[in-house]
């Protein structure tokens, strides 16, 4: 039996970040334009919605996270039914959710460090940039204290996780007072002993993946000195920058290269043109060791000098970008890190991208399960586009399987004690969050709930004190 009408789709959604959410909305908009009814209920891990949004941007930026009204508006308009604390694969199957819905779309987004596959990088005091955002973030799966008891840190990658990472390392916890920023997370930054956070770059200044207000922003830190050096400007003479965003970027650089140092209790080094080699040390990071780098012509591309360098670290973390989380009973492409797919289908293949793969009906992936970690939060809404269009045309030519199964999908989580949590149960833990933090000693617009039990707790009407 198939299904080749928009009237009454029944679209389930796995992740609930911003990916998952513009899907929802973008399949909602489509559906009623053509005249047709949609119900989507949309799966969470987590307790709580957004995703990234809310445990992968750093709490000093607020411009950012205000992403989330919209987002909430999107859920709060009654057309989209949140199901959080639910995890797919061990709560319920994929082919139990296919069996109720007409389609599936996973969004589950990339939440694992790439490896950096170099000697040493495993010793203790070497970290991934992911777990430690996690940490800074508030997750309620990673533990609550993180460790800050070295002077000297590395951040290896020049996007703008790295930046996250060493802008939230070098600044002082005074100033996230009035951020979002978890108890536990700013007593663990007021007792740390970083002093120098040194960033490394395999490439050179023309070729850094930050935006510019994330480098802009690192320059305004309070009592913190930027140290750059000559030797990794040498290579930009007669260089034209390809766009508006690299100009302003080079030229915030520039500027840093004659600014005095104030003597600030704290310095961030930007190091360019050091292709890490080796993490050194005797049972726990003591440095890292680095080849020198040049451009080759203007491609984009490095090689090494057969240049060495030994830079006394104690703490690594590595920021060389996400890894996809796979799906239980969804083709993976162990390389790519993403769910196998051709624009959002789903195929039956170990690689992803393969035209000639079997289209597995009726399911689908969009954000970065489906393309890889790249771009910025926006650019999941043309990402969602395309997986939409596709679905709403395998509709239409009737290439899906209509629900076989009966029944709220509610009834089989109520029959396994699931613990789920829902819209109205995320209403009262924000509404919760916001209450501590006007009652905190530093005001602030909310305190982030960390314990998953409690956030539950709260959600399902039963305050855990």
């Amino acid at each position: 039996m198939t299904s080749s009408s928009l009237q009454n789709l029944r679209v389930a959604i796995v992740g609930a970040g911003p990916a998952g959410i513009y899907a929802g909305n973008i399949l909602t908009n489509s559906v009623v334009d053509a005249g047709g009814t949609v119900a989507i209920d949309l799966f969470e891990s987590l307790p709580a919605p957004y995703g990234l949004i809310r445990y992968g941007v750093a709490p000093d930026h607020p411009r950012i996270k205000g992403i989330v009204n919209s987002l909430h508006e999107m859920l709060d308009a009654g057309t989209t039914r949140f199901i959080g604390n639910v995890e797919v694969g061990r709560d319920i199957s994929i082919d139990e959710l296919q069996e109720r819905y007409d389609a599936v779309i996973l969004a589950t987004g990339a939440i694992r460090d790439a490896a950096l596959d170099i000697p040493g990088i495993d010793l203790p005091g070497s970290y991934g940039a992911a777990d430690f955002v996690a940490w800074f973030d508030g997750h309620p799966d990673v533990p609550t204290e993180w460790t800050l008891d070295q002077r000297e840190v590395a951040v290896i990658g020049n996007g703008n996780v790295a930046l996250d990472v060493a802008r939230v390392l070098a600044k002082h916890a005074v100033d996230l007072r009035s951020t979002e920023i978890a108890d536990n997370v700013l007593a663990g930054l007021e007792a740390s002993a970083v002093t120098d956070v040194h960033v490394f770059g395999r490439r050179g200044p023309q070729d850094i993946k930050f935006t510019p207000i994330e480098l802009r922003e690192l320059g305004e830190v309070p009592n913190v000195d930027i140290v750059v050096h000559d030797e990794d400007f040498a290579h930009l003479e007669g260089f034209t920058p390809a766009n508006n965003q690299l100009k302003v970027m080079l030229r915030i650089l520039e500027s840093w290269r004659t600014r005095e140092s104030t003597g600030a209790s704290r310095r961030l080094h930007l190091h360019f043109y050091h292709s890490p080699v080796e993490v050194l040390g005797d049972g726990r990071v003591e440095g890292i060791r680095f080849e020198r780098t040049e451009p080759v012509g203007d491609t984009g591309r490095v090689q090494g000098t057969g240049e060495f360098r030994e830079i006394a670290v104690q703490q690594v973390y590595r920021a060389v970008g996400y890894y996809g989380t796979p799906v239980i009973d969804a083709p993976f492409d162990e390389k790519a890190g993403v769910v196998s797919n051709v624009e959002g289908r789903v195929t039956d293949a170990a690689t992803t991208g393969d035209a000639n793969a079997p289209v597995i009906a009726g399911l689908y992936a969009t954000g970065w399960i489906k393309r890889g970690p790249v771009g910025l939060i926006g650019h999941t809404k043309s990402d969602a586009m395309e997986t939409i269009a596709h679905l709403v045309s395998d509709v239409e030519a009737g290439r899906l399987t209509a629900p076989t199964v009966a029944g709220d999908v509610l009834e089989v989580l109520d029959e396994r004690e699931v613990a789920y949590t829902t819209w109205d149960g995320w209403l009262a833990l924000d509404a919760h969050e916001r209450s501590l933090g006007t009652e905190h000693l530093h005001t602030r617009e909310r305190v982030k709930v960390v314990p998953r039990d409690e956030q539950v707790g709260i959600s399902r009407g039963a305050l855990v004190r």
